[in-house]
């Protein structure tokens, strides 16, 4: 597995304070998939505003690059101490030239060095199930969806909104989950008649 020494700092709900690391990161065979501190990441794809890549498993967004040699790696307005993973610590000293870490700026840290693959590997085979469903149920009006579809895509958007990071996202979705239980509720109240 390739290994790079990276600098990664959490931007999720922060600006540019969040927690940051220098560290070495591995990567999966097709090198889509970062591995940090028992996390994957993958890449927004150009679509994160302040971030570059994501965590799989929570969604937060981080901003992943290689270290740079001036040491300025985190924003110019950024703050806050970055952690140093111990067992690069020779390596990175000689990347910055340097024979030991301002204390001010850094701090050492063990991290975990354990790949998460094997739950990443479940997470991601969930989505494809998922994405067995036929996808045209997402185009149709509630009236035009089976009994099963809409239970099928209420319990969707009741797993949506517990995960909708933003409240005016969670409003949309929480909408959207109603007007389908409606749909449902009218149905039962017909056959029960």
């Amino acid at each position: 597995m390739r290994t790079e020494i990276k600098y990664l700092e959490l931007k999720s709900g922060f600006s540019d304070n969040g927690p940051a690391w220098i560290g070495l990161v591995s990567f999966s065979k097709s090198g889509k998939t970062i591995y940090f501190n028992g996390k994957a990441f993958q890449s927004l794809d150009g679509t994160g505003i302040y971030a570059n890549y994501f965590d799989l498993e929570t969604g937060d967004e981080y901003w992943i690059s290689g270290v740079k040699k001036d040491m300025t790696d985190r924003h110019k307005f950024g703050s806050g101490k970055i952690f140093v993973e111990k067992r690069i610590l020779n390596h990175y000293l000689k990347i910055i030239g340097k024979s030991e870490l301002p204390k001010s700026e850094y701090e050492l840290t063990e991290v975990e060095t354990d790949k998460p693959t094997e739950r990443i590997n479940e997470l991601e085979n969930t989505r494809i199930e998922k994405s067995n469903i036929d996808q045209s149920i997402y185009e149709k009006a509630p009236k035009e969806l089976t009994n099963s579809e809409l239970e099928f895509l209420i319990e969707e958007l009741i797993e949506d909104e517990k995960n909708a990071k933003y409240n005016k996202g969670r409003r949309m979705i929480k909408k959207d989950r109603i007007e389908l239980e409606l749909e449902l509720e009218k149905r039962e109240t017909k056959n029960v008649g």
